[in-house]
């Protein structure tokens, strides 16, 4: 059975993985038979955010991992560990994690920087041409990983656009029900919840997502 593995940045769409994209992720490839494991770095949040109010919540810290199994129900091991050899494929979900956790390109913009650990891992997926699914916000990293000249779609936000174009990054606008594809470096990247207004919307992109990588695999 093709295995895939499957990153998250914590639990909730403001300060963690989008809770949304990561179970939809996880729903769609159980129905193309494809195991999953998930991961998550060993790190405090950037921040806490109280989603009632979406404000900052002081004082407060909570671990990326600890935060992230919520989602995984437990069964989610330290990204430090993971060993892509072990792996077919791989995705990320988006939620504002990824833009604060995984990498600081919430604060930084263009001039951010992604988390050590998970450049090594998603790297040696592109080196050894396997399929990678990034989604929502996530793709913003790409450039750093892939390099120059690298094809992704966060939909249709122009200021986020520009400063993935300023990374390297060639961007494509995308609707919320599709995917672009970058056919040279097997990556497949959707909007979801950067365009999407329900659980319903986001889900025609992730699915999408998920049978490319499926097809990718056979």
């Amino acid at each position: 059975m093709k295995k895939v593995a499957v990153v998250l940045s914590g639990s909730g769409v403001f300060d963690g993985a989008e809770i949304h994209e990561s179970v939809l992720t996880l729903l769609a490839l159980e129905s193309h038979g494809l195991e999953y494991q998930c991961f998550a770095p060993n790190i405090e949040q950037m921040h806490v955010i109280n989603h009632l109010t979406g404000e900052v919540a002081e004082g407060e810290t909570r671990n990326v991992l600890v935060e992230s199994a919520r989602i995984a129900r437990g069964d989610i091991k330290d990204l430090a560990d993971a060993n892509a050899d072990h792996f077919d494929a791989a995705i990320l979900p988006g939620g504002f994690g990824a833009a604060k956790n995984l990498s600081d390109f919430a604060v930084k913009g263009s001039d951010c920087t992604v988390n050590s650990d998970l450049v090594s891992f998603i790297k040696a997926f592109a080196k050894d041409k396997k399929p990678v699914g990034f989604m929502c916000i996530a793709p913003a990293m790409l450039p750093h990983i892939y390099g120059q000249g690298t094809q992704l779609t966060i939909g249709t936000d122009e200021d986020t656009a520009k400063a993935i174009e300023a990374m390297g990054g060639v961007h494509q606008a995308c609707p919320v029900e599709d995917i672009v594809v970058d056919e040279a470096n097997k990556l497949v990247t959707t909007p979801a919840y950067m365009l999407a207004s329900s659980v319903s919307e986001a889900a025609k992109g992730i699915n999408k997502l998920v049978d490319k990588i499926a097809s990718m695999l056979k």
